[in-house]
């Protein structure tokens, strides 16, 4: 069993849609008291779309969090994923199956008049509300009502028992359905009369009725479904029978017409035809129990479902997916009834080219399938149709396994890495060519090699000692490098903040928390995501990797040599910015020569050796004040003490320093405010220290400079452009 070293313990992911489309996720922990993170919506081109933030209860495994999304844009949301997890469990992808389209209802009769239990929508209405948005048009005028909810942009058109469309309706309909739109119309007496050109086959006049005492014939049950059908996989119950139906003329029945479900003796029952981007489908009986009881069915929902997700109009984003294909799945007699695997997930959560080993599945048993190394999870069949195949289910439950059992070694991931067998394999090579230039000196002269050839004997000596010494000092070498790029990888794949190794563990841990509490804030209110904060041993680690570098000053540190005062000042006048906190405000005020005071002494012996410009307190307009959040003071625990920075010159104004070749960003910043102390949150996601005077809402502010401070060292002096004095002077009020 290996475990990880950085204490995260391991989070599963999946999702649902409730009632009112909301979009809920449930992350799922094997341990009690998992914390807080937060879990991101992207759509199917990486755009960020939203994020939620979810808490575990105290001693619970599970808890949900909610995305409260306009339907336009849930709908465009392809992928959930909790941050900093990289694991395909903590990933969950989402179809057309889940997306919460708008579904426009009209009826031929009136709603008021007609008895609810027969109302010709009823049990539309109860078969759609858990899985849709629906909308309606009381008005009489049917051309009115289609104007009414066309300007909604309903994805599904519903039209029960409505004969013959008005020319201008027609038309409207049929741009519509053109452009995308399914248009599902539901038979009735009217269309017993003949219909009209939105039906997906020309009707014989009259109906069929099924049984009764004028008829010879007994009611009609439900065929299976066929395989190009989008009903495919449906059980057919034996108990649904139809009664009276209306009849597709057989003579005009093409091959442009798809008979998605038919009746035991053939007739067609729910006919389609491809209108452009759209469908045109038609049910030969009502949608109330009064032709058939497949109303009353279960069949009836999980059928007007599949229609649900054939839609191509969508609520914002124009009818097409992010590839630029249609995202309406075409049903032909070619389709097979397997889906090929299109993308996977990886272990750590990517979507890829599925591995040679992954294998199609049947559309009949998509949703009974379980990952594994035939069906990995991802996505499935054509690029414009497909469907998600996800690790976690709502059943999920993540055990851990136990340590004491038979035959398991606990192992940590981090600590056992990869050994570079390089250097090994040249000091081997070396030491085998030396071994056989001994060999060959020693045959050359048997034994007069001491006493006629001394400078043999000097020279095999000296290899002796150089192949000792290479196999005493390499190892030492060769594990110094592996650390070197162990740390080199960890820092430059990913952003961090880092923070100054002081040795002292209270301060040092006070630092990591106030540093891990701001990253939480940057990923959940801009586009920086930063992960973990690093420890930097400011002597030996290279600093090149942070754009950010927080130094809490200890009373009695010693000053730096002269080469670490080098690597500081390189770093710094390359780009790096070093945020020094004395953490005592109450004795922090100007000298005469510019500079704080407070921990005067122990702050001049760090930088009193920098070549740094001349600082001065954060001026008014200065880019600081206004980079995220607008400013006034610079608050952390404490309140009172100023933020010291680069002094600008008077060239370049504008709230800039005089810092070259770093975009106006100050190399250096001092406070004595202890923001870290403010910024440190608990495994609760609770503060660690009081703030004073303010409170948390001096605490909120704090956060602000962080924000501010990092989006300052990340962007440099845009904000001091001219284009943005407009919008800075709208939010003041000005």
């Amino acid at each position: 069993m290996v475990s990880s070293a950085s204490d995260k313990r391991p989070l599963a992911l999946t999702a649902r849609i409730e009632k009112a489309g909301r979009l809920s996720a449930t992350v799922i922990s094997a341990d009690k008291n998992a914390g807080s993170g937060i879990i991101a919506a992207f759509a199917k081109n990486g755009q960020k779309l939203a994020e939620t933030v979810y808490a575990f209860p105290a001693d619970k495994l599970r808890t949900t969090a909610t995305f409260d999304l306009p339907t336009e844009l849930r709908n465009h949301i392809a992928r959930l994923e909790i941050q900093g997890r990289k694991s395909a469990g903590a990933v969950h992808l989402l179809d057309a199956r889940s997306r919460w389209n708008r579904i426009g209802l009209i009826a031929g009769t009136s709603q008021e008049k007609a008895q609810p239990l027969l109302s010709p929508l009823y049990y539309i209405n109860r078969a759609l509300a858990p899985f849709a948005e629906l909308i309606s048009s009381n008005d009489p005028n049917l051309g009115v009502a289609l104007t009414t909810l066309l300007k909604q942009s309903p994805s599904v058109l519903i039209l029960s028992d409505i004969g013959k469309l008005g020319g201008a309706a027609q038309a409207k309909l049929k741009d519509w359905t053109s452009s995308g739109g399914v248009l599902v119309r539901f038979a009735g007496p009217r269309l017993e009369k003949g219909g009209d050109d939105l039906l997906p086959v020309p009707l014989r006049f009259g109906g069929r009725t099924l049984g009764g005492a004028l008829s010879w014939s007994t009611p009609q049950t439900m065929a299976g479904f066929d395989d190009d059908s989008p009903f495919a996989g449906l059980i057919v119950s034996p108990e649904v029978t139809i009664n009276r139906q209306v009849l597709a003329d057989p003579s005009m029945l093409t091959g442009a017409t798809r008979i998605w479900a038919r009746l035991k003796d053939g007739t067609p029952l729910v006919t389609a035809k491809k209108q452009d981007d759209g469908w045109l489908v038609l049910f030969h009986v009502t949608a109330n129990s009064d032709w058939s009881n497949l109303p009353l069915s279960g069949l009836f929902v999980e059928m007007l479902r599949r229609l649900n997700t054939l839609s191509t109009v969508s609520l914002a984003f124009g009818g097409t997916d992010d590839e630029g294909s249609s995202a309406n799945p075409e049903f032909t007699n070619d389709v097979q009834d397997l889906l090929p695997p299109y993308k996977s997930l990886s272990g750590f959560g990517e979507l890829g080219a599925p591995p040679s080993s992954a294998r199609a599945i049947s559309a009949r048993n998509f949703n009974r399938t379980k990952p594994g190394i035939e069906h990995p999870p991802g996505f499935y069949g054509p690029p414009s149709a497909t469907r998600a195949l996800n690790l976690i289910g709502p059943k999920t439950k993540l055990i851990k396994l136990d340590p004491n059992m038979p035959g398991v070694e606990t192992a940590i991931y981090e600590i056992e890495n990869a050994t570079p067998l390089k250097a090994y394999a040249l000091m081997t090579a070396l030491a085998l060519l030396f071994a056989d230039i001994a060999a060959v000196l020693l045959l050359q002269s048997g034994t007069r090699l001491w006493r006629r050839s001394p400078s043999h004997a000097v020279i095999l000596m000296a290899m002796i000692g150089n192949i000792a010494f290479m196999a005493g000092t390499s190892p030492v070498s060769a594990q110094q490098n592996s650390l070197d790029r162990e740390f080199a990888a960890r820092a430059a794949l990913n952003t961090h903040l880092a923070y100054v190794l002081t040795g002292i563990n209270d301060i040092d841990r006070t630092s990591r928390l106030g540093l891990q509490g701001l990253s939480r804030v940057l990923a959940r209110r801009t586009a920086v995501e930063p992960t973990d904060p690093i420890g930097v041993n400011i002597e030996t680690d290279e600093l090149a990797f942070f754009p950010l570098l927080y130094w809490p000053v200890v009373d009695g540190a010693e000053s730096l040599d002269e080469e670490i005062l080098s690597k500081v000042d390189a770093y710094m006048k390359k780009g790096g910015m070093i945020i020094f906190d004395t953490r005592d405000y109450q004795s922090a005020i100007p000298t005469v020569d510019g500079s704080p005071s407070g921990r005067s002494k122990t702050l001049q012996r760090l930088i009193g050796g920098l070549d740094i410009p001349r600082i001065e307190p954060v001026p008014e307009n200065h880019v600081l004040t206004k980079s995220f959040y607008l400013l006034t003071s610079f608050p952390g625990r404490w309140d009172g003490g100023e933020l010291w920075v680069e002094a600008r010159s008077k060239s370049t104004g504008g709230g800039t320093s005089g810092s070259g070749g770093t975009d106006g960003v100050s190399s250096i910043l001092i406070t004595s405010n202890d923001f870290a102390a403010a910024w440190a949150l608990d495994e609760r996601n609770a503060p660690l220290f009081p703030v004073v005077p303010g409170g948390e809402l001096q605490r909120e502010w704090a956060y602000r400079v962080g924000v501010n401070i990092v989006m300052y060292a990340l962007t440099g002096n845009y904000k001091a452009d001219q284009v943005h004095v407009p919008a800075l002077l709208e939010r003041l009020g000005q």
